[in-house]
């Protein structure tokens, strides 16, 4: 794995080793710099100069978002302000955005993750990346581009939107690398078709690196037929490093995560009792070596679990699994309870249909009532037993009957950003 080399054939011991080292400097750099720290270690108990070992961080109180927000905007640097060279926030989708502070050490870090990445999409300086992720306070477009140079390729920062010049430029300019929100990805694909074009044959891309938004095999296994490439998803939170702390690889077997730059944590979301290996949860991170703005036991809000065992790519670098979906991003509808990705289970499970959805609630004299939206090229009778057919699936696995309306290919909106698809107008 090229640059990770020296990491990837580390042992067990030494990367304990690194982990501790790198908590250990933390938890006295937050308590001496950052008030909010003292105060919640001391209301703890949590004594930050008494670590000595990986069993210590289980007493280590959380950090939990909304602690960010009262923080907003300069109340968890640990340096002083002059030494911040970059600020970025993130998206907000699941409420008021949250900010990251970056110095120059920090800055080389996140390209160093990043590289990291591409280096698992098998690219290196032979390589060109065109990033179309936002170039701005959102952390893709930089993430990806410092991630870019640093792996030596050519990069082309043409950041989102314009469509039809971004696949200009895949067509002229050749650009083995595509990085992009998977949703995005899709649509320069449906757009191309659209055009006339193959992508897969007119356009010269071996991978694609997405993120900032989950997708299914399915989707993924439509992205590779329509774009030719091999599809990775990686993962990343602004408050931490930003995008590229891990990625997935060649087995689609989850998504390895750098532990020599973050600690990780499954912790049950209940009782924030920490889980074994293979058990989900809610993911928590540390960040190991992060100078701006560093996080104690961060808690993500994201469920998944620590995959056992050693992938079949070789790298010794530990794995979690595919995000199920986020604590806070849970709906309930006549009593049951419902993540995103389960809704993306359903879709899946129904034939006829692409990976295209919206979900839709709203209160009608007082009663939920629930529609799902999603592209098919079904016409007719064909597309009514497909409509059943979904109704039936959701029933099963999640509980209650939905509206199933099919609409025809590419009507559903696409975004360069996150895309939404969840919309309750029931408050």
């Amino acid at each position: 794995m090229g640059n990770d080399n020296d990491i990837l054939h580390a042992s067990r011991e030494q990367i304990d080793q690194i982990q501790l080292a790198g908590i250990q400097k933390t938890v006295i750099d937050v308590y001496e710099h950052i008030p909010f720290y003292k105060k919640s270690f001391d209301e703890a108990g949590f004594d930050p100069y008494s670590v000595k070992s990986l069993d210590d961080v289980a007493r280590i109180p959380f950090v939990q978002k909304q602690d960010l927000r009262d923080a907003y905007p300069y109340g968890m640097l640990a340096v002083p302000l002059k030494d911040v060279r970059e600020i970025h926030m993130s998206s907000g989708t699941t409420g008021i955005a949250t900010m990251g502070a970056y110095t120059e050490h920090d800055i080389k870090i996140w390209g160093e993750c990043f590289s990291r990445a591409v280096d698992y999409a098998h690219g290196d300086e032979n390589d060109v990346m065109q990033i179309c992720y936002g170039y701005g306070l959102f952390t893709g477009g930089l993430g990806a581009h410092y991630g870019s140079i640093s792996a030596g390729c050519a990069t082309i920062p043409i950041s989102a939107g314009n469509t039809e010049r971004q696949i200009r430029i895949l067509r002229e300019m050749g650009p083995t690398i595509l990085a992009c929100t998977p949703s995005y990805a899709m649509h320069i694909a449906d757009t191309a078709i659209e055009m006339g074009l193959d992508p897969a044959r007119d356009f010269n891309l071996r991978a694609g690196i997405h993120g900032a938004e989950p997708f299914s095999d399915n989707f993924r296994r439509d992205l590779e037929r329509k774009l030719g490439y091999r599809v990775l998803d990686i993962y990343g939170l602004t408050e931490v490093y930003g995008p590229g702390i891990g990625i997935s690889c060649d087995a689609h077997d989850g998504m390895h995560i750098w532990d020599d730059f973050v600690y990780i944590e499954i912790v049950d979301p209940e009782t924030g009792e920490v889980l074994p290996d293979g058990q989900e949860g809610e993911l928590v991170l540390t960040t190991l070596r992060k100078q701006g703005a560093p996080l104690i036991r961060y808690r993500t809000h994201d469920l998944t679990r620590i995959v056992p065992g050693t992938c079949a790519c070789g790298s010794r670098h530990p794995r979690i699994a595919t995000l199920t979906g986020r604590t806070d991003d849970m709906f309930k509808v006549k009593g049951c309870n419902m993540f995103p990705a389960q809704v993306e289970e359903v879709i899946k499970a129904t034939d006829g249909t692409s990976s295209e959805y919206q979900v839709m609630i709203e209160a009608v004299d007082g009663h939920d009532v629930l529609t799902v939206l999603f592209e098919t090229p079904l016409e007719g009778e064909a597309l009514a037993r497909c409509e059943e057919e979904l109704a039936l699936i959701f029933k099963a696995k999640l509980g209650c009957t939905p509206e199933a309306k099919g609409v025809p290919l590419g009507e559903l909106p696409r975004s360069e950003k996150k895309t939404k698809r969840i919309f309750d107008s029931r408050y």
